[in-house]
């Protein structure tokens, strides 16, 4: 079953991107193979092949989410760029980058999303150092 998704119905999947730069000789090329095949990303309507009922929910839950509310289109397009880039998703990454621009972001504005994601993975990771002196503490009584 198709589900004939556009681009922005799966803006999850986007479009191909690949994890390693493609560089110099075939040979070169062939090394630099990266796990997320681009290939992939026009057969994301097949994951609903099993379960037809649940992929329909969820497609229609994901685009009333992205539509314009309290927070706009741009914004939240914003949001889901640091989001994917903290889940460290390549196919998020490169669907929202497009995404932002298309909604008038500039990189500018796309770096800064990037670095307050970047501040809030920096500090829980930090934050739970504090499970590490707990421990520690508790092996050195």
């Amino acid at each position: 079953m198709g589900w004939n998704l556009t681009s922005a119905d799966r803006t999850c999947a986007g479009r191909g991107f690949a994890l390693w730069p493609v560089f110099g000789t075939e040979k070169e090329s062939a090394l630099m193979e990266s796990y997320y095949d681009p290939k992939d990303l026009p057969k994301f309507d097949e994951i609903a092949q099993d379960a037809p009922d649940l992929a329909k929910r969820f497609f229609d839950y994901y685009a009333s989410v992205f539509e314009e509310g309290e927070l706009t289109e741009r914004e939240k397009a914003l949001i889901a760029l640091a989001v994917a880039h903290t889940i460290q998703c390549p196919y998020c990454i490169d669907a929202y980058t497009q995404a932002c621009l298309e909604k008038g972001s500039n990189l500018t504005e796309m770096t800064e999303a990037l670095h307050v994601a970047v501040a809030i993975r920096g500090g829980a990771s930090l934050v739970h150092g504090l499970q590490m002196r707990n421990v520690a503490a508790k092996i050195s009584l």
